[in-house]
């Protein structure tokens, strides 16, 4: 597997591949898969582990657990309203290997710490999230479940795998922007070694949307410029209860790439389709796709997905939305439009093709006693949080600073 931090250049396979070259390509990525498996019992030079926690903040070397004479003094720190703590503040070249780290836990809690990243003396933040949805908690539940990126072996801690190279600094806090305080256990593993000068950086944006007019994409990551790697995303959804239980995923991932405008370049087709799931979404946990709460009563959806093995890279820039289109029976929808229920047809899929309600002059209303019999597919507005995960080549974004506690934890319990 290619390094996920380098920015890889595309091998171009031309023509037919005559045997020989076939066999060629088969010996090379045995050859390949053999030098990845011997990195774990090589030695490389210069390198120094390292943990930060309260018992040794910033891992320096040799004063590890000092506190209450070694007998366990400082496992875990409060951390008040308003107050914040510094997980790591360090200088030199490395990366960072792990985050493990647990709090008391609400959905009001984990929308309301505010986790920041920042890389080499950047005084904006290139990771700045509500902590709980950084972690995959997008909803504030607690669930077990484990991926490529994340995860909480029994739904109450947080872990994250990502690696998050530096060259001349790194530092991470915590803030308590909430009303509760909050009782914080933490380790930030790390590697003191060198890092290729073409190493990109971490990045997160967190964003949420609950209101607009009817055809608004929610933008899960707005333009960035630059040239990186797009992750993933991890989501939480609220469904708009005024809409029954007509289906919400409908909407296509779409992601604009290096100067893309009016079309994007990547489109997909449906938001379960984008999971690798089909036909409705249910709860299920795979390494690079998953949904780790599908509560059809409660009308709550977590979902994630990684681009590990289809990687997305951008040279220029990169932005990726989600359509808000829900569907339903003609029946349903025509019911819910008579009760005034805010939506707008689009399509409507019939067993011989769609019909495509904006190619025609005069669309059939939903008020129409003959309105076509299928699946009608509609605009909708629903309450959708996420965070999206990216490399990219600078040490900070142009993106939005993150909004205000009250603005992220409206509406939740």
């Amino acid at each position: 597997m290619p390094c996920l931090y380098r920015f890889q250049q595309p091998l171009l396979l031309f023509g037919k591949i005559k045997i020989m070259q076939k066999l060629f390509l088969f010996l090379l990525c045995n050859v390949m898969l053999a030098a990845s498996a011997q990195q774990i019992f090589e030695m490389p030079k210069n390198a120094e582990s390292r943990v930060s926690s309260f018992e040794n903040p910033n891992g320096i070397k040799g004063n590890g657990g000092k506190t209450n004479k070694t007998a366990k003094g400082n496992a875990f720190e409060t951390i008040k309203e308003g107050e914040t703590k510094t997980l790591l503040d360090i200088n030199g070249r490395g990366i960072i290997q792990r985050i493990w780290l647990t709090v008391n836990r609400s959905p009001l809690m984990l929308r309301s710490l505010r986790l920041k990243m920042f890389w080499d003396g950047e005084t904006k933040a290139a990771v700045d999230v509500p902590m709980g949805d950084f972690f995959v908690f997008n909803l504030g539940k607690d669930v077990a479940f484990q991926s490529e990126f994340f995860s909480s072996g029994e739904g109450r801690s947080f872990n994250c795998y990502i690696p998050m190279p530096f060259q001349k600094h790194a530092r991470i806090t915590l803030t308590n922007e909430g009303k509760e305080t909050c009782m914080l256990f933490y380790d930030v593993d790390f590697l003191m070694t060198a890092v290729h000068t073409d190493a990109l950086y971490f990045h997160a944006y967190w964003t949420r949307k609950w209101t607009g007019k009817l055809g608004d994409d929610f933008e899960i990551l707005p333009k960035v410029n630059g040239q990186g790697r797009f992750l993933g995303v991890s989501v939480g959804l609220n469904v708009d209860s005024s809409y029954g239980k007509t289906w919400w995923g409908e909407g296509e991932v779409k992601m604009y790439l290096d100067g893309d405008s009016q079309y994007p370049t990547i489109n997909g087709t449906g938001s379960e389709d984008y999971l690798g799931s089909a036909w409705g979404l249910g709860k299920f946990v795979n390494r690079y796709q998953g949904c780790t709460i599908a509560n059809d009563s409660a009308r709550q959806y977590n979902f994630y997905r990684w681009h590990v093995p289809d990687a997305i890279y951008f040279n220029k820039d990169i932005r990726v939305v989600i359509q808000q289109i829900g569907g339903g029976t003609s029946n349903e929808v025509q019911q819910l439009f008579k009760k005034g229920v805010k939506l707008q047809p689009v399509s409507v899929a019939k067993s011989d093709g769609f019909l495509r309600l904006f190619e025609m002059e005069n669309p059939p209303s939903l008020n129409d006693n003959n309105y076509p019999v299928g699946w009608v597919n509609f605009y909708r507005i629903d309450d959708y949080s996420s965070v999206s995960y990216f490399y990219l080549d600078k040490p900070s974004n142009n993106l939005p600073a993150l909004p205000a506690a009250s603005e992220r934890t409206k509406n939740v319990k």
